[in-house]
């Protein structure tokens, strides 16, 4: 699938009208949903972090900067990619974004050229850290399934234990351990301890 048939949408937070619409003429033309917002605050305000997007923001505006805003979507935990367009960039401002997850960071008058291309990576971005949320929420809705019991003899399992050693770790008999294995296995719709692992890892990010 190509980045302009991702179901994705450019946000552009900018105050000044000009470039707002100069982006989102050149980006629609390349088939791109764009909104446009002139203020920070109002786009955090509409923004659903559950949205796939990337956004486009200027550094410095009235009210809440870009740096702000990019503050405030790493406290919600927000999975969008940024990039920064300044008219007043410096080497040292775009190091600090970039160790904080911006993607770029661009100086006006910008390139289109090297607009549109970071754009598609940026796309491309979006797509899999969705694609990365949805599976993690896939897996911790799984693992849901499993009581409390089932949970500790999971993580025993997870931890190379055997099922003797589970049972003198949870004070109960070995047949019990052996129903719980057979039961998380149920829940889990796996058959093999390959699989079981791999859900189990993937929860914590080990896999």
């Amino acid at each position: 699938m190509s980045s302009t048939q991702t179901p994705c949408t450019i946000f552009i937070v900018d105050d000044d009208e000009a470039v707002r619409d100069s982006l989102r003429w050149l980006l629609e033309a390349n088939g791109y949903r764009v909104k446009c917002y002139p203020a920070a605050e109002e786009f955090l305000s509409a923004y659903d972090p559950a949205q796939v997007g990337v956004l486009i923001v200027d550094v410095r505006m009235p009210g809440m900067s870009g740096l702000e805003l990019q503050e405030a979507l790493i406290a919600r935990k927000a999975p969008i990619p940024i990039v920064f367009i300044t008219g007043h960039g410096d080497v040292p401002m775009a190091v600090t974004t970039m160790k904080k997850g911006a993607i770029d960071f661009l100086e006006k008058p910008f390139n289109e050229a090297d607009l549109r291309a970071i754009v598609a990576r940026m796309m491309d971005q979006a797509t899999e850290r969705a694609s990365q949320a949805q599976a993690k929420r896939t897996h911790d809705e799984v693992l849901a399934r499993l009581t409390a019991r089932e949970q500790q003899v999971l993580e025993r399992i997870v931890a190379g234990r055997l099922n003797k050693q589970i049972a003198g770790d949870l004070n109960i008999s070995i047949k019990t351990v052996e129903a719980h294995r057979a039961n998380i296995m149920e829940k889990l719709e796996v058959t093999t301890v390959a699989d079981l692992m791999k859900i189990a890892l993937t929860k914590t990010g080990e896999a």
